[in-house]
């Protein structure tokens, strides 16, 4: 009987003992750019379905937090911005950016006056502001045909991030493979960029598989601009980890002089369906020794 009583007793000393150690042990928080599941519930305006279940499914994998992708006319995937917000906040997620853009039109390029075009950041920010969202990010820009037309696009970012400062919003910059080429056979663009926006105005978020695409270190990015990359895309060819091109290791050991904030996952293609494949994405990085648990100051 002593003895019986013996091992139960142990029995319950390693289950509090796990409980503990769980208890201790804090989630990491991952986010993820819906831009991953628009097959399922659409992006950027167009093919809005509901989006409920796969809410859902993302909180019980485990992301903790989403970045849109769809931003049309004051609405996030046909939602006004409290409904999305509460629909997101309602699965125990949180809202933490949005990929949106207005491009310059030719005459504002040429001019450089784009005061009409800075006029319409104000409703999106507004609406971005209403979501609960940290960060709007700039998704894409093609590359200039001169440097004073980058110059300007520079001048344009930084005044669109000035309009975000004063509302509590961060604004950045997402690239992918193509600004790693020069412009006039001059400047790389992507680093022109980093050299001619305001830190306090623009930050940028580094997609790790196109800049090692565009034939780019992240970390040599890293230590030449330290501290201006606030948010990181992780993507990979397909699943994050698959390609074994990516030195995801070496991108986490330096995020601290990076000055990264936040991760978002970014999946565009798949072995699987899509959603077994982001939750294979998300597996890799909550099991990775070098992933931390949250990078925000």
């Amino acid at each position: 009987m002593k003895r019986t009583l013996f091992f139960i007793a142990l029995l319950f000393a390693a289950a509090a003992c796990a409980s503990a150690t769980s208890e201790k042990t804090p989630r990491k928080e991952i986010a993820i750019q819906l831009y991953s599941v628009r097959s399922l519930i659409g992006s950027y305006g167009e093919n809005q379905q509901d989006y409920t279940e796969v809410l859902k499914a993302l909180a019980e994998m485990g992301y903790t937090g989403v970045e849109a992708a769809s931003y049309a006319d004051g609405r996030f995937y046909g939602k006004d911005p409290e409904t999305f917000r509460k629909d997101v906040e309602g699965v125990g997620m949180r809202i933490l950016s949005s990929h949106c853009s207005k491009g310059l039109s030719p005459e504002e390029l040429a001019s450089g006056d784009f005061s009409e075009s800075l006029k319409w950041w104000d409703a999106c920010i507004a609406a971005h502001k209403a979501a609960g969202m940290s960060y709007i990010v700039y998704p894409y820009m093609e590359v200039p045909a001169t440097l004073h037309d980058l110059q300007t696009q520079c001048a344009y970012l930084n005044a669109i991030g000035a309009k975000c400062r004063e509302q509590g919003i961060r604004f950045g910059y997402h690239n992918h493979s193509h600004e790693f080429r020069k412009v006039e056979d001059q400047a790389v663009m992507l680093e022109y960029m980093l050299e001619h926006t305001d830190p306090e105005n623009v930050f940028f978020q580094l997609d790790v598989y196109w800049a090692v695409m565009g034939q780019a270190s992240p970390v040599d990015l890293f230590r030449k601009y330290p501290g201006r990359f606030r948010m990181l895309h992780i993507k990979d060819r397909r699943e994050i980890g698959q390609s074994g091109m990516v030195g995801f290791d070496a991108i986490f050991r330096n995020a601290e002089l990076a000055g990264v904030e936040q991760i978002v996952v970014e999946q565009e293609e798949s072995e699987y369906d899509i959603e077994k494949g982001v939750e294979m994405s998300l597996d890799y990085l909550l099991e990775a020794p070098f992933v931390k648990a949250s990078y925000e100051k």
